[in-house]
């Protein structure tokens, strides 16, 4: 079975983890995890970015440093991953879930002014397969109300936005804080791991403290303080240098990765035939990248995409749904009293992703456009 997806390792994440064992500092922020953070700090200009164990630690320190509270309001797409929710609802917000875009599973821009109320105290946006929202619209409603911007860009390494200025903005760059993924299924990986970026600057003290468990242990080892101690609330959220110095190896080769992955993703494109079998492909605003973390397809009905799995699965390929709306799943449902969100659900009962990982060969990929390109509709 050709798997959906398979981690890739680049030769070098062995080494490099030996080498932060055999340093004997392996508890943290040390220096594959300087390594990492000024990468990103120097090559998408983040003004301060800290490495955490997942994405989904990332998001719950952005729900932290915007102070949620219980009875703020914050407004998500529905159609995301649970983390996206979980970390404001631990902080005891409510979740206003916007419905995504007819063109894709992005938030739609053009609904979120009628959700913003006096208790609303952040838009969180989610750039869905690496494809940017509409940050001008989004930047522009959130100052009108005085709101703070968090971008989920779990699936957004190295993609860009260009805005109305004409200056191209690496996602994640733009709202007040971003997150990012290293899970094992994203373009770069470190197994589990994730990162906080930091730009808006009054944020970056407190963000550090809240990384170090609470404490002013950073500034301490910087010799800022004679001692550090408990002065704010925290948690465990930095990784070990073990899994830093993985992510290391990975990052060396992100233009390698990003190169491949945009060849098959160019591949399925360009070979599949949407109009035989009433497809849809991807849709990319001229605002936007593709970054190639995924390729999906929305089909015309959920009895189209099981038939179109069924018969990529006889051929042993291995192609999978996504989300679920969330504000019909099974924790949120009975607290949810808004709208219908028509596209939510439609690309819950109707989007499926294809293969796509570095080592899937291009006769794979071409054999996958033909399953589909020839299939009975």
């Amino acid at each position: 079975m050709i798997p959906f997806n398979k981690p890739y390792l680049t030769g070098n994440e062995t080494q490099y983890i030996i080498d932060a064992v055999s340093s004997g500092k392996i508890s943290g922020n040390g220096k594959y995890t300087k390594l990492c953070q000024t990468f990103f700090e120097e090559r998408y200009s983040f003004k301060k970015c800290l490495l955490t164990t997942s994405c989904t630690d990332a998001l719950e320190m952005a729900a932290i440093l915007v102070d949620i509270k219980p009875g703020d309001e914050v407004i998500m797409p529905s159609y995301t991953f649970v983390s996206t929710a979980n970390a404001f609802v631990l902080r005891g917000a409510k979740i206003i879930f916007a419905d995504s875009s007819e063109e894709n599973p992005n938030i739609d821009v053009s609904k979120l002014d009628k959700l913003i109320t006096k208790k609303t105290k952040a838009i969180v946006v989610v750039h869905y397969a690496g494809i940017a929202c509409n940050m001008d619209s989004i930047m522009a409603l959130a100052n009108t109300h005085g709101i703070y911007v968090v971008e989920d860009a779990a699936q957004s390494i190295d993609s860009f936005y260009t805005g109305k200025d004409g200056v191209k903005n690496p996602l994640g760059s733009i709202g007040h804080l971003s997150t990012f993924s290293f899970h094992e299924t994203k373009n770069i990986i470190s197994g589990e791991g994730g990162m906080l970026a930091i730009n808006d600057l009054q944020f970056a003290k407190r963000a550090e403290i809240i990384w170090e468990k609470g404490t002013n242990r950073s500034a301490f080892f910087r010799g800022e303080v004679d001692k550090y101690g408990w002065i704010d609330i925290g948690s465990s959220f930095l990784p070990s240098e073990i899994v830093a110095a993985f992510l290391w190896a990975q990052l060396e080769c992100l233009d390698k990765i990003q190169n491949k992955r945009k060849e098959i993703w160019n591949r399925y494109y360009n070979g599949l035939n949407c109009s035989k079998n009433k497809l849809n492909l991807p849709y990319i605003p001229d605002y936007a990248t593709n970054n190639a973390h995924i390729f999906y397809l929305v089909f015309d009905s959920i009895e189209s995409r099981a038939k179109c799995i069924g018969q990529l699965k006889e051929k042993n390929f291995h192609a999978v749904f996504h989300y679920l709306s969330l504000h019909e799943s099974e924790f949120y449902k009975d607290s949810y009293s808004g709208d219908e969100l028509f596209w939510s659900n439609e690309y819950s009962n109707k989007l499926l992703r294809l293969p796509l990982f570095y080592e899937l060969s291009l006769e794979d990929v071409d054999e996958i456009i033909n399953i589909i390109n020839n299939a009975e509709a």
